[in-house]
């Protein structure tokens, strides 16, 4: 088995699909390719976050999480939480209400200015969102 990146194997180049997608390589064999989907699921972990646009939030945001820490990217990763796991992230355990409370806590800093920074997490928050899922 060949690997293309770290920890993710890959299709061998001898390895064909019939028409219901499962590979021969001589007898077939549906569990490798099971393994590989799996693997493949699980790409988003192994490359870096950063190269996405707002892939910094959103590295510190899950770190953040994982610490328990409630900052502006970790209440910013709870709010894309549904959508960064369909496209393959871990998201640990999501802060509740993360809108009002990311909201609030914008408004602490600067009351004038809450609202467009606000805006413009979110921005980023979806720019990074769609980066991945044309990835994926």
């Amino acid at each position: 088995m060949s690997r293309l990146f770290v920890g993710v194997p890959t299709r061998s180049p001898r390895t064909r699909l019939d028409a219901s997608g499962a590979g021969r390589a001589g007898g077939g064999d549906s569990r490798r390719r099971r393994l590989v989907e799996a693997a493949w699921g699980r790409y988003h972990f192994l490359m870096e976050t950063t190269h996405f646009p707002g892939g910094d939030l959103i590295a510190a945001g899950l770190d953040d999480l994982r610490q328990g820490l409630e900052t502006i990217p970790a209440l910013l990763v709870s709010i894309g939480a549904a959508r960064l796991s369909r496209v393959g992230y871990r998201v640990p355990q999501p802060l509740s209400e993360p809108e009002q409370r990311l909201y609030g806590l914008l408004a602490q800093d600067d009351p004038a200015a809450a609202h467009s920074r606000y805006n413009g997490l979110i921005r980023r928050l979806v720019s990074f969102e769609r980066a991945a899922e044309c990835e994926r």
